[in-house]
């Protein structure tokens, strides 16, 4: 029977190091959410930056700062968002990954509350349609199918304080 929650690799490591018994239904409910609460919507719209990883067809990675915020999200509802593909070096490491391999993490870190939120989903790039007035000044758009949504504690995030802000 598979597991809703976890692919075998981690079922495998869990078992492995002794940590099955932490997984239970109400640590599973609390942590693994299968889209993004409307209370942190805002807050993730609001985000100056993220981290996002692809890989391509081979499961070679590549991970690419994202930023260029604030609202460089815009969250469709519960299980969609759309951020826009801010050109950079010409190399598209990214979108290329995308092309080959749909599947996506993204890593949201607010370094002044140690706060972090991961999502992993299926990206499809567009150029046009609907879409393309969210973000108008931008060639494409990159909408994510939320698969998982992780909320993580805020221990061993460094707090920093934005240049701007004196000490």
């Amino acid at each position: 029977m598979s597991d809703p929650y976890f692919h075998t690799g981690e079922l495998e490591a869990q078992k492995r190091w002794h940590t099955s018994s932490l997984w239970d239904k109400d640590r599973r409910e609390k942590l693994l959410w299968d889209h993004i609460p409307e209370a942190l919507h805002e807050k993730i719209e609001a985000a100056q930056f993220f981290f996002l990883a692809t890989s391509n067809k081979s499961g070679e990675c590549d991970c690419s700062f994202k930023g260029g915020g604030p609202n460089i999200i815009h969250i469709l509802d519960a299980r969609h968002f759309v951020f826009p593909d801010i050109e950079g070096n010409g190399a598209f490491m990214s979108i290329g990954n995308i092309i080959q391999n749909p599947y996506v993490g993204c890593l949201f870190i607010d370094f002044s509350t140690g706060e972090r939120l991961r999502i992993n989903g299926k990206a499809t790039i567009h150029t046009g349609g609907e879409i393309e007035g969210l973000f108008p000044d931008y060639p494409r758009m990159i909408l994510v199918e939320i698969k998982q949504v992780v909320p993580n504690c805020s221990a061993h995030i460094p707090r920093l304080i934005p240049a701007d802000q004196k000490l």
